[in-house]
């Protein structure tokens, strides 16, 4: 079952973070069509959040046709974002974890990996110019 985790000090608001860690979790093939998510009363005793946030998010997942709640049942996966692509590409997200295990070796902090990362990202490549 999914679990989640709110960063306080992120700066996104923590619906947005719960429906990231949906989105997240549907494209790398963690959830995966009829799982179901926390109930709000279990989101809610987990990371002590408002329940009409996760409501909140829980609706903006089902706007977006992800998710479809059944009263009295819970909420369900209706549609995955994996890609076929992130299976094949396992070889890479080892050589992500290696590099990873790198930088906290050379004593980054996870805020300047992601911020590392993040620059990285949007900085345009030799074959993308």
């Amino acid at each position: 079952m999914m679990e989640f985790h709110l960063d306080g000090r992120s700066g996104v608001a923590p619906y947005l973070q719960l429906i990231q860690q949906v989105r997240r979790a549907l494209r790398l093939g963690l959830l995966v069509e009829g799982d179901r998510l926390p109930t709000v009363k279990e989101v809610v005793a987990k990371v002590a959040i408002n329940p009409n946030t996760v409501s909140k998010a829980y609706r903006e997942l089902e706007y977006q046709g992800l998710v479809a709640a059944k009263p009295g049942v819970g909420t369900f996966v209706v549609r995955t974002l994996a890609d076929e692509s992130m299976v094949a590409h396992e070889a890479l997200r080892a050589e992500l974890q290696a590099w990873l295990g790198k930088a906290r070796a050379a004593g980054l902090a996870d805020e300047s990996i992601e911020a590392l990362i993040a620059t990285t990202l949007h900085t345009p490549t030799e074959e993308s110019r």
